[in-house]
């Protein structure tokens, strides 16, 4: 117990040490630091309170310029602007070129024929040989091939087109989601601008009640921490909302200029429910209708493959000189495949399993959906509650507290402290609305918009990875 004590006691000795160096060294630090006050100058001599620190560095001013713009126009600058949405409207070209490409019929094909030519022949006497003619060979499809390649190609056209869809809606929500967050910033900001204004105020009040001996130096020191710290949260603020508007000119498409945006972030109505929300996203998905008509593909593909082995007629007809009979003759000829062998299986096989798959790809389309709903839902909700909450009682009864003390002072009956702590508490409610009310539109945004996000990915073609796609020609 004894050498317990002792050691713990060295320690504590070593600790207050090592914490009057460290005091030393910040009194050598820190700039606006007076000279400590001595023995001879105690009582006798005024000491000088700590001076003002100076504003932090700062890399570059925030600019506003007064040109307005509210989220309709720009949405409308992102539909003209956003590369990807152009993407997806080509897929769709693309696929309906497929399906012109896959139904247009096999062109017929000219033949030279020349039979038992000689050169430099018995008598130096060229001979034209025993025929000379020529033919034209048609390849005949049968089985409404062509039909059925056509067909399944403008299915994979509807495809696209879903797809095309959902891109829309990628970009539209983020640009919804990006255009809140800079409106988010900016409220912010204004609040941020208020701190600092109490943040000086603050420090103004306390070297003027340390001059009357009111205060100590250790809050003068205070004051000049919580009034730096002001000045970098203002900065941060100015730097979230450059960020903001750098992210919404990306996806929108086209640089702009800092914008004074239009728009509210306050809930305006009721919250819908959870079985609304489920029903909406289940019902109308674009990646379900994508999913749905991808579905139908397969199973023209799956006929356009059962009869791939039935074979095509090729005819072919022509006309020639017979030298020897000395007459002009025809020609005929009939090829047919025999399909003893090849019937196309695999194919078929791999056409059907494709199609299964594409049965369980919906479901798992329709799971993700759900789960992701499950955790966006929660956070709309929640939001949108504590939204309210501050909109109708919180902020309200804090600004009210804040008024009173406010009249209170004017009135002699409050000091000038406490009205300002007052204020810090009344920006801090208000800086917690903005955020809830942040959180309930992204939330929003995402569950009427499908839960669909990342409008600078490009748009997915119409057939998945690993699906029979690559063939000599389109069918």
């Amino acid at each position: 117990m004894t050498d317990w004590y002792r050691k713990t006691s060295w320690m504590c000795l070593l600790v207050v040490g090592m914490t009057g160096e460290l005091m030393a060294q910040d009194r050598q630090i820190l700039p606006f630091e007076a000279p400590p006050a001595t023995q001879e100058t105690m009582g006798k001599k005024f000491t000088a309170p700590p001076g003002e620190p100076v504003g932090p560095v700062y890399v570059n001013e925030i600019e506003l310029v007064n040109q307005k713009i509210d989220l309709t126009r720009a949405m409308s600058l992102a539909c003209q602007h956003n590369p990807t949405l152009k993407q997806a409207r080509l897929q769709v070209s693309a696929e309906l070129a497929k399906s012109m490409q896959a139904g247009l019929y096999p062109n017929p094909t000219f033949t030279y024929i020349g039979e038992q030519i000689f050169v430099d022949a018995p008598g130096d006497k060229d001979s034209p040989g025993e025929f000379q003619g020529g033919k034209i060979t048609q390849r005949f499809v049968t089985a409404d091939k062509l039909k059925l390649s056509a067909s399944k190609y403008a299915q994979r056209a509807h495809v696209s087109e879903h797809r095309s869809v959902a891109q829309q809606f990628r970009v539209c929500n983020d640009v919804r989601m990006h255009f809140y967050q800079t409106l988010a910033s900016r409220s912010r900001l204004m609040l941020r601008m208020e701190s600092l204004k109490t943040a000086e105020d603050q420090s103004l009040t306390v070297r003027e009640m340390y001059n009357l001996g009111q205060v100590k130096r250790y809050d003068v020191h205070k004051a000049n921490v919580q009034l730096q710290q002001a000045r970098l949260q203002l900065q941060q603020s100015q730097h979230e909302m450059r960020r903001r508007l750098r992210e919404l000119n990306a996806v929108i498409g086209i640089p702009l200029p800092l914008q004074n945006l239009e728009g509210k972030l306050t809930p305006e109505g009721e919250a819908f429910t959870n079985e609304f929300a489920e029903a909406h996203v289940l019902t109308q998905s674009p990646e379900l209708s994508a999913a749905r008509a991808k579905l139908r593909s397969d199973e023209i593909t799956i006929q356009r493959e059962k009869v791939e082995w039935i074979p095509d007629i090729v005819v072919s007809a022509g006309s020639g000189y017979n030298f020897e009979a000395k007459e002009t003759v025809g020609l005929a000829e009939i090829q047919l495949e025999i399909p003893l062998y090849d019937r196309n299986q695999g194919t078929i096989a791999q056409a059907q399993s494709d199609y299964f798959r594409q049965c369980r790809e919906i479901e798992r389309i329709q799971q993700l959906l759900r789960h992701e709903l499950a955790m966006t839902y929660e956070q709309y909700a929640m939001s949108y509650e504590h939204a309210v909450e501050y909109r109708d009682m919180i902020v309200p009864e804090m600004k009210a507290a804040y008024q009173e003390l406010l009249i209170s002072y004017k009135r002699d009956r409050e000091e000038w402290p406490t009205v300002l702590q007052a204020h810090n508490d009344y920006v801090q409610v208000r800086l917690e609305q903005i955020h809830f009310e942040e959180e309930f539109r992204m939330n929003e945004i995402l569950i009427m918009g499908y839960l669909l996000k990342g409008g600078l990915q490009a748009a997915p073609g119409a057939v998945p990875p690993g699906h029979i796609d690559a063939v000599p020609k389109p069918r």
